[in-house]
């Protein structure tokens, strides 16, 4: 246990896994709990968050849990004013909900990209529209959206919607880093590249090995100047530091953790 967070509060979306293992958020929340912060989990899926939040409470962190859509306005907002009324305030947002469907422009249908679009990025919209003016009063805060090397660069597989909304993500947090630099509110985004989490096993396997997981894994460990994939853990702590006052002079920043993928002249697929 440490103390980088210490007497923080922190959001966390999408802190609940879609499947078995670790996926970026519940890393992330129990990382960011470990450092001292209290959470509050938020998922659609209220039995993913709650287990996040048992591993945090076993460790004798603090966890709350609010079961919440964070593509729709009502809820976003009652989310917040929850935290809000839990713990008196909101330090972190992070952002970390996604998800990836399969298609390129012709392929992928107008309700798949609608779909994408409003859970990847109208939700990161939405959280900073119900958070941002808690901060401003507050007169400080820290904002970590994930975001992705898909928002900067052809990886192989046609995920159109994926890789829009990711692009999006980036420019907006520069567009908030900049509009609230002056309120002492940070806002930066994490490029994760090639991940082993559960949510690339679900929404991505297909696009690789038509469902064979071992298979995708290998394909994208050689794609990786590193040789493997990431793990959630890789995103965390950087999450951990963008979050924590060793980033105070950090805004607008797009962090990637990608084991050298997008530096690499190797071909993605």
């Amino acid at each position: 246990m440490g103390d980088r967070l210490a007497n923080k509060v922190a959001i966390v979306t999408g802190a609940g896994s879609i499947g078995e293992g670790w996926g970026n958020g519940k890393a992330t929340a129990v990382l960011f709990a470990r450092e001292g912060a209290r959470i509050m989990a938020v998922d659609v899926n209220a039995a993913a968050a709650r287990e996040s939040a048992e591993i945090i409470t076993s460790e004798g962190g603090e966890c709350a849990v609010c079961e919440c859509d964070v593509s729709d306005a009502t809820q976003v907002e009652a989310m917040v004013a929850a935290c809000v009324e839990a713990y008196g305030r909101v330090a972190t947002l992070h952002n970390n909900v996604g998800i990836a469907e399969l298609g390129g422009a012709v392929e992928a249908s107008e309700e798949s990209w609608d779909r994408v679009m409003d859970v990847n990025l109208k939700s990161v919209f939405l959280t900073c529209k119900h958070v941002l003016p808690h901060m401003v009063e507050q007169g400080s805060g820290a904002i970590v959206n994930i975001a992705s090397i898909t928002g900067i660069r052809w990886l192989g597989v046609p995920y159109i919607s994926y890789s829009a909304s990711k692009a999006a993500i980036i420019q907006m947090t520069q567009s908030v880093a900049v509009e609230h630099a002056a309120a002492n509110i940070r806002c930066n985004c994490i490029l994760p590249g090639l991940m082993d989490t559960p949510m690339a096993r679900h929404w991505v396997v297909d696009g690789y090995s038509e469902g064979d997981i071992e298979e995708m894994a290998a394909i994208r460990a050689r794609q990786v100047p590193m040789g493997k994939q990431g793990y959630a853990w890789d995103v965390a702590y950087a999450a951990l530091f963008l979050a924590s006052d060793e980033a105070k002079y950090i805004t607008g920043a797009q962090l990637v953790v990608d084991g050298g993928f997008t530096c690499s002249a190797v071909s993605p697929r």
